[in-house]
Formats: structure tokens, C-alpha cells, sequence
């Protein structure tokens, strides 16, 4: 597998529960559509996170990592006081470029996050891993960039960074 081939299928699902703010929604009770995006950040934060590494160290680091593409799909509104998961996930990366996915769950009052073992149990059956009511899928792509907003090899520059990327 050469490097820009590095990590082409999803990694595993990774869940962090928040619940639906007032400010995050219109004059409806519906949540406003830019507060997806934000949300999709709050994933991939957590995720990187949970692998060891909180984004202010990358930030030391020298590196940055800006969005250059999103998308958003949006199946079902989520709405004021709403438990909710954000499922984020690593779909593929290469030495300059990572590309994330996100699901936008509802989840039932007194339900959890699926943990690992279950979404494990989950993808033997066939079934999709993450808990709750499929409410928004998205995908952000970024790239690495040095502080300089010039754009530097992941591999290189921070290897032990890299190595995190492919950690499931």
C-alpha cells in the first residue's frame, strides 16, 4: 500500500454526546444549520482527543489543519433539548491530507453512546454501529499545513502524529 493509499476504509466510530442548546436553534425550535458543522468539529476534536493528542499540542506542533471541503446531509432535524451523539470517524488519510465522516444521532432519554464492544457486535450483524436516530451525515476533508500556511508531510513533520491518524 503506497502512502497516498494510507487508510482508505473507515476506522471505527467514534461517539461523543451533547444536548441540543437554545441558542443553537431558530425562532422553530430547529437547530440552525451552521451549528453542524460546528458540532462536526467537536467530533473530530474529541476524537483526536481520545487518541492521545489534544489539538492545542498540534497547534505547538507548528501544524495546522484547515478545512478545505464540507458536506452536509440532512435527513431529520434535530430540535431544542434533544440528546444527541456525534459519530466521527477517520475515512481515509495520507501524508498531506485527512479526511473525516460524521453522523448527527438523536438518542432516547436514558439510552448511551455505543461503545466499542457494541458497535464491534453490531458490524458482525450488519447492522450500522452508531446508537440513535440518524439525523445529519457529513464529511470534512483537511490538509496539513505548517504555520506558514504552506503545506507540509504529516509523516515527516510530526510522525508520532501520523501513526495516531491510523490507530482504530
Amino acid at each position: 500500500m503506497t502512502q497516498k493509499q494510507q487508510q482508505q476504509e473507515s476506522g471505527r466510530w467514534h461517539g461523543y454526546e451533547i444536548r441540543v442548546r437554545y441558542g443553537e436553534t431558530d425562532r422553530m425550535g430547529v437547530v440552525y444549520h451552521p451549528n453542524y458543522a460546528t458540532w462536526f468539529e467537536v467530533g473530530r476534536t474529541e476524537l483526536i482527543r481520545e487518541r492521545g493528542l489534544p489539538y492545542s499540542r498540534i497547534e505547538e506542533l507548528g501544524l495546522y489543519l484547515p478545512v478545505i471541503e464540507l458536506e452536509s446531509k440532512f435527513r431529520l432535524p434535530a430540535k431544542y433539548d434533544d440528546r444527541i451523539a456525534i459519530y466521527t470517524r477517520i475515512r481515509s488519510y495520507n501524508h498531506l491530507t485527512v479526511h473525516f465522516e460524521s453522523q448527527i444521532r438523536r438518542l432516547e432519554e436514558g439510552g448511551a453512546v455505543s461503545s466499542d464492544g457494541e458497535q464491534e457486535a453490531a458490524e458482525r450483524n450488519g447492522r450500522p454501529a452508531p446508537a440513535g436516530e440518524l439525523l445529519v451525515t457529513g464529511a470534512t476533508r483537511h490538509v496539513w499545513l505548517s504555520r506558514d500556511w504552506k503545506p507540509v508531510r504529516i509523516d515527516r513533520e510530526a510522525p508520532e502524529l501520523y501513526r495516531l491518524l491510523g490507530e482504530e
